[in-house]
């Protein structure tokens, strides 16, 4: 276990930070495999039909990760504080949430998939090669779920190497499966979801057999599965609206892909690769949030005010440096990232990947921002705040989009993450200067 309330506050997040981002390199990497197999074997309208599903995957993995996330907050919050009979609390009550809305977001996601996809216009050249990639994604849930929860129990207590060795391991399967099930098995895209869930599974399998040899922080008897009513509401109030607030932000990606739909395959192509882009360009910034919200919660059950301040200062210039750096590379390497993809793309494909580079990339600061501020705000227990900002990316993302389209077609669209960028940072800028200022006055928030 790693105590993160000792040792120089940037040297110990990035050391706890950068496990995490290899770990979230190896996820980009098997979630890339996916798009790149079918990409470069099965064309452009299977590669298009995943491409298009991002937003309702965000929607409902989202929310799963938002609660996960919440539930291990105030793990971390009591690990510092030492409190290690309330740690075991809240691994149990953890426990449980994690079992319910793995039950709840299965079925209704199962139930109502078909008619999501026709409401979002899905085409219909793309939209049963987009079921048949979500049902073996949904179907599998659970183990998606469970594999968050876990690694997030484990970061709470300060160890991001153990999921970076899980997701190493759910990689190499998963690369695997997605060649067999594809190229040998002939499944097309529900091979790719299919292999994507059997790594999870594999990884979930790997985190339950390590807690139980190594974290005795975790092991619980039949005495210790007994929920009060104090813990499931302290857990509830953190952890529901981090996963509404991931939600909302689905909402306005799911107006988004909405609004792209109607531009026709070679905009839903373009926007498939620009997304998986973004995705590469904001793994550090994830993950140094990541580390901020743990780091955060540890210092903040420590009464480590200072401490924290530092931390964040730290954390947000490095995250708006990376930010940055990547968007010249990115923009100047525009036909190298598309390529990896759709290597014969037409030219209309490739331009519009472009537009959507430039737009973006030259926003990326803001989104650094967005990742450490709200971050911070999670680590110190206060939940309400970040949804408050996610309505914000909700209301500008979809405003954008809509209007966007209309008068200037997919240079509008891809404005429309720019736009939700800065509507949760104007909430999230004057909320942390406050917390800020309290901290310096030694005040608990």
């Amino acid at each position: 276990m790693n105590d993160l309330t000792k040792g120089k506050p940037i040297a110990v997040i990035l050391q706890f930070a950068i496990p995490l981002l290899i770990g979230s390199f190896f996820q980009l990497a098997y979630n890339f495999a996916d798009s790149m197999i079918v990409g470069h074997t099965l064309g452009k309208d299977a590669f298009a039909s995943v491409g298009s599903t991002a937003s309702l995957i965000f929607l409902i993995i989202g929310f799963a990760q938002g609660v996960t996330n919440g539930l291990t907050i105030i793990s971390a919050q009591r690990f510092g504080a030492g409190d290690l009979e309330g740690l075991k609390k809240s691994f149990v009550h953890g426990l449980f949430y994690a079992s319910l809305i793995s039950l709840l977001l299965t079925v209704s996601a199962l139930a109502f998939l078909k008619p999501i996809l026709v409401l979002m216009q899905t085409p219909v050249s793309i939209i049963d090669h987009s079921h048949a990639f979500l049902t073996a994604m949904f179907g599998g849930l659970t183990f998606t779920i469970f594999y968050n929860f876990l690694s997030s129990a484990l970061r709470s207590l300060g160890n991001s190497k153990t999921p970076l060795l899980a997701l190493i391991i759910a990689c190499f399967i998963n690369i695997g499966l997605d060649f067999f099930f594809i190229l040998v098995m002939n499944w097309g895209v529900f091979g790719a979801g299919f292999a994507t869930i059997l790594a999870q599974a594999c990884s979930v399998l790997f985190l339950i057999f390590y807690i139980i040899h190594k974290v005795p922080h975790y092991h619980i008897g039949l005495a210790d599965l007994k929920l009060d009513r104090d813990n499931l509401k302290k857990h509830a109030q953190l952890a529901f609206p981090m996963g509404f607030q991931a939600s909302i932000i689905a909402i306005g990606a799911m107006t988004l892909q909405f609004m792209v739909n109607q531009l026709g395959t070679d905009a839903i192509a373009a926007q498939a690769i620009a997304l998986r882009t973004d995705q590469l360009a904001m793994l550090p910034m994830v993950n140094l949030g990541l580390a901020i919200a743990t780091f955060t919660a540890q210092n903040y059950g420590a009464k480590l005010y200072d401490r924290i301040r530092e931390g964040v200062r730290h954390s947000l210039l490095l995250s708006i440096a990376w930010a940055i750096v990547f968007a010249v590379i990115l923009i100047l390497g525009n036909r190298f990232f598309s390529g990896l993809f759709l290597p014969n793309a037409s030219q209309t494909v490739l331009d519009l990947a472009l537009v959507y580079y430039i737009i973006n990339g030259s926003c990326y600061w803001i989104v650094a921002s967005l990742f450490i501020l709200r971050s911070f705000i999670q680590g110190l227990g206060k939940g309400f705040i970040p949804t408050l900002a996610g309505f914000g990316e909700l209301i500008f993302r979809a405003a954008v989009a809509i209007i966007g389209m209309q008068y200037f077609g997919f240079y509008g669209t891809a404005a429309a993450n720019p736009a939700a960028w800065i509507g949760s940072i104007i909430v999230l800028i004057p909320s942390s200067i406050i917390f800020m200022k309290k901290l310096k006055a030694g005040q608990s928030i």
